[in-house]
């Protein structure tokens, strides 16, 4: 991703509030790969002012329940994520993209803060204890890799054989399927 510098992404929000092209003009006059920067400058422009396309220079940090507040304003109201970030006075709206990817991912827990620094020695020292045991030799990773290199192979097998005929293939995992529950139940 590229980054623009203050300069001139204030030139270009100019020339779009003041001249004749648009977002799609604009970006191709400047080699830019897509007009959703500009589209995301101009709004920030237009709600912030110049404050809207500077650099922040220090890191904000950003609550819990904020994070949680914003995340159910946008679900509620099914706001973008530029017009969540106006809503609460946030000039990038990627930070609510970040949120929410690590709720989905991680759940309610990943949003909360995370403690900062080198963990304790003694957790080093735990986590070097499961490394060791988990550290296999080269002979078996080698062995695990055919056995996954293996399993691989017969399910793309299986998929080529469904994919040219899928009833043919359903037909003949019927009978194996029927003849293993008879057998099962003479038994």
């Amino acid at each position: 991703m590229a980054t623009y510098s203050e300069e001139f992404r204030e030139e270009v929000v100019t020339e779009y509030l003041e001249g004749p092209l648009g977002y799609k003009l604009l970006a191709k006059k400047y080699n830019m790969p897509s007009p959703t920067p500009i589209k995301r400058w101009v709004n920030a422009y237009k709600a912030f002012g110049k404050e809207g396309i500077r650099n922040k220079r220090s890191r904000s940090y950003y609550s819990f329940q904020f994070k949680l507040d914003v995340l159910n304003f946008m679900k509620q109201t099914g706001a973008s994520y530029q017009e969540t970030a106006i809503e609460f006075n946030l000039n990038q709206p990627s930070l609510i993209s970040n949120w929410k990817q690590i709720y989905v991912k991680e759940g309610i827990e990943g949003l909360k803060e995370k403690s900062k620094g080198c963990p304790s020695m003694s957790d080093k020292e735990k986590s070097k204890q499961t490394k060791q045991g988990k550290d296999l030799s080269r002979e078996k990773q080698l062995e695990r890799e055919i056995e996954l290199l293996r399993l691989e192979n017969a399910y793309l097998k299986k998929l080529k054989a469904f994919q040219e005929n899928p009833n043919a293939y359903l037909e003949k995992h019927k009978q194996r399927w029927h003849s293993n529950s008879k057998k099962k139940d003479s038994n």
